[in-house]
């Protein structure tokens, strides 16, 4: 049957190829316009007066801001282009190889960091690094996201969760969930924002269980650059304990119409933009995705089980005004769902299990950005949020009729608010204050069949609500030029308890050499555990069931982070850093005996009874090399060495689940120039990672009692104690783009693991055969996908 379904697979391949026959004829130069708008990094005001030029062009490509800070440079050549930007009393910034293609503007979003030094002293500064992030009060432990490395990173699949997995500190999952580990923490420690925002995980087949999915519902056709914290958070970020990934939609053209459209084995989508009214400075964006395979099956073309069905939707609509400041609404849906069977190995005919999985999630939001003067702003946002999951589980009788084995349905509703405030005082002084409040509405509801009594055991039946408040302030200041220290404090508090927690914040940076920094930061920092948890229903054992999670604390860790950074070249960029995570108030099964943590939960909810007393540590040291994108090029290489512990009710100090001890990654690319000519360009491109991870720890299974009870049973005094394989993991990519007058086309082959690597990385006890079985890492994937601009 395995044969079957990859023999429909390769013909599902062949078809998409077909569309990359694709051509439009044209015999003139091809060349695009560049344009965008220049603010304040710290008061986001425009910059009127700064100069833009395009580097190595002849004759000189140029423009200067207009009143509203904003360039336009038009027939700028199609290829890679340099632009440096000037303006008096403000540090310079070199941005390198921007691509311009032929079948879409570049508008580019920049912000400038005002120099303390006077006009008549003369200060070297190195170029803008690509990494850098526009928050001005975020010094340690913070990455920029950029829309083409989450295009070229091989094995990305334009996914920016899959290409952070690259970075020093952050490990994937080798099943292709789409997990973000970072440091070591558990992945229900991340938190994912859009538009500023905290939002649901925004994966599809994702669970309550942790933060990922394997394919994210946000194409990133939709994304602008984006921000990767791994640590010691600045002020404003709350409710996070190991990371955050705050990603932004772009704005669409607000002067041309622009579309898009993709095929692939992934999804195929649709992208339209342009402007709301002529001659105006509104704009939308839109995408649609459909999955590519549910087409094909629904065609006819494949028929086979377990075909993954999904879809998504994602806006974005800037609304500038004259006297109310610029809105923006926008919005991100996706909907999945799959129905899996299991059968006899000896009977193929024979079903032994089915399974029917649905999830979906879905925000839409709006944000006001209102300048009170030249100094000061406020940012205004709103949303409505609902992520939901289910499952339900058959299994056949003896008659081979089915009956239902499992039931469980899990839907979240949240409903959010926030207002910042942003003054700079000059340029040494900047203040952020701001207040977030969050309405969450639950209902969650499980049952499942038990063999021993022949009866249906209702065990989850909740319908809760919760508020949850923060508030925080952030002061960044600048004693000299080469010093910047931010300093703050975030707060947050739940009526659920009406418990809070206080959390002082730390970091400074020192730039002691025009290509050489050190950098160190220090934060506490708090999580509201699932609701699920807080409101799990639990048997005492007698009949009688309560809910005694309810009064649990939140989870706290304190960071500390050093870090030292070396421009080594014009290109070539060296960053380590060292951190120490002190994890504390971590919910443990209150029994003496017990090694259960939350630190390592994977699952809906608990049936156990929590109390405030488990403890954690994390600590490592992260390495990066990385060549930007330069003649042609690129590499990165990445190392991670760290440790991950933690301690239950039982004192007893263990590896954690995600404890890897180990990550590696080597990245590498290359651009060939096939042919250019008048009105036609080919490049191709060629893309690889190789990466290696430690193995991640488990929990011994006791057969005998799993057999006897009918479920899965650990033996808990042994907790984590064995290992799964080490994960080698290569993944390649082919990138074949055709520029031409008006149309961009782009056909692009994504292998996963190229070796066919079959680590064990997890075990589960199989009811059927009784016998403990393995997991093995995804395997050889081929994704190809057709794109096109015009």
């Amino acid at each position: 049957m395995i044969h079957k379904q990859q023999v429909k697979l390769l013909i599902a391949l062949v078809i998409l190829l077909s569309f990359s026959l694709v051509t439009v004829l044209s015999a003139q130069k091809l060349t695009q316009t560049v344009r965008g708008k220049i603010i304040d990094k710290d008061s986001r005001t425009s910059l009127p007066g700064a100069n833009v030029v395009v580097l190595n062009t002849d004759p000189v490509l140029g423009a200067s801001t207009d009143l509203n800070g904003e360039f336009r440079i038009e027939k700028v050549p199609v290829g890679r282009i340099s632009l440096k930007i000037t303006y008096i009393g403000y540090e310079d910034i070199m941005l390198s190889n921007i691509l311009v293609t032929s079948g879409k503007e570049v508008v580019l979003d920049l912000n400038m960091q005002e120099s303390l030094t006077s006009m008549d002293e003369i200060v070297i500064k190195a170029d803008k690094d690509k990494s850098e992030i526009a928050n001005e009060m975020a010094l340690v432990s913070a990455r920029g996201v950029t829309v083409e490395e989450t295009k070229r990173y091989a094995g990305s699949l334009n996914d920016p969760a899959r290409m952070v997995s690259g970075y020093a500190g952050v490990t994937g999952d080798a099943s292709g969930n789409n997990f973000i580990v970072v440091r070591g923490n558990s992945p229900k420690g991340i938190q994912w924002r859009l538009e500023g925002i905290e939002i649901p995980n925004p994966n599809h087949f994702s669970d309550e269980g942790a933060t990922g999915g394997p394919i994210n519902a946000l194409n990133s056709e939709m994304l602008a650059n984006s921000e990767f914290y791994s640590g010691a958070f600045a002020p404003e970020y709350g409710n996070a304990l190991s990371g955050v990934f705050d990603m932004r939609l772009r704005k669409g053209n607000n002067e041309e119409y622009e579309y898009s459209a993709s095929i692939g084995i992934l999804g195929t989508a649709a992208t339209a933009e342009g402007p709301l009214a002529k001659n105006g400075r509104s704009s939308f964006l839109v995408n649609y995705r459909y999955s590519t395979l549910t087409l094909l099956s629904e065609l006819g073309i494949l028929d086979f089980d377990g075909i993954p069905k999904y879809q998504d939707l994602s806006f974005k609509v800037h609304l500038p005004t004259k006297s109310l400041g610029t809105f923006s609404i926008f919005g991100l849906g996706g909907k999945s769902n799959i129905l899996t069977k299991e059968y006899d190995d000896e009977d193929e005919d024979k079903l032994l299990h089915q399974g029917d999985y649905q999830a979906d999630m879905g925000v839409v939001g709006a944000t006001q950005y209102l300048p009170l003067g030249s100094k000061t702003y406020l940012q205004n946002s709103v949303s409505f949020s609902k992520n939901g999951s289910g499952y339900l589980g058959h299994e056949p009788d003896s008659r081979q009729d089915l009956f239902m084995l499992d039931d469980a349905q899990l839907d979240k509703y949240s409903f959010k608010g926030a207002s910042t405030l942003n003054h700079k005082f000059n340029a040494r002084h900047n203040l952020q204050a701001g207040l977030i409040y969050t309405y969450h509405n639950f209902e969650f509801y499980s049952q499942y069949f038990d063999p021993v009594p022949n009866e249906y055991v209702i065990n989850q039946n909740t319908k809760q609500d919760a508020s949850h408040y923060q508030g925080f302030v952030s002061w960044k200041y600048r004693p000299w030029e080469d010093v910047t220290v931010v300093s703050g404090v975030h707060a947050q508090g739940t009526t659920l308890n009406n418990n809070t927690s206080i959390e002082p914040r730390a970091s400074i940076r020192w730039q002691f050499h025009p290509r050489q920094a050190l950098s160190a930061g220090w934060g506490i920092h708090g999580k509201m555990e699932s609701l699920t948890n807080y409101y799990s229903i639990i048997e005492d054992g007698i009949g009688s069931t309560s809910t005694p999670n309810t009064e649990l604390d939140f989870s706290k860790a304190r960071h500390y982070v050093v870090g030292y950074e070396n421009r080594l070249g014009a290109n070539l960029f060296f960053k380590m850093e060292a951190y120490y995570q002190q994890l504390y108030n971590i919910p443990v099964e209150g029994n003496l005996n017990s090694s259960y943590s939350l630190l390592n939960q994977v699952e809906w909810f608990t049936d156990r009874r929590l109390v405030n007393e488990g403890t954690g540590e994390n600590l490592g040291v992260e390495l990066t090399l990385e060549r930007y994108f330069s003649d042609s090029y690129f590499f990165m290489v990445t190392g991670s060495f760290y440790d991950s512990k933690y301690k239950g009710m039982d004192g007893v100090e263990r590896d954690s689940r995600f404890n890897g001890n180990y990550a590696g990654n080597v990245l590498i690319g290359k651009e060939f120039e096939l042919s250019t000519r008048e009105g036609k360009k080919k490049v191709l491109g060629l893309n690889a990672k190789v990466s290696i991870m430690g193995a991640r720890k488990f929990t011994p299974i006791d057969v005998q009692a799993s057999m006897e009870q009918d479920k899965t049973v650990y033996l808990e005094d042994k907790a984590y104690s064995l290992k799964g394989d080490d994960v080698f993991l290569t993944n390649l990519s082919i990138t074949y783009r055709i520029d031409r007058k008006k149309t961009s086309q782009e056909l692009k082959l994504d292998v996963q693991n190229v070796t066919n690597n079959a680590a064990r990385i997890e075990q589960y006890y199989n009811d059927v055969t009784n016998e403990v079985e393995y997991m093995d890492q995804l395997p050889l994937l081929p994704v190809l996908m057709y794109t096109i601009h015009f």
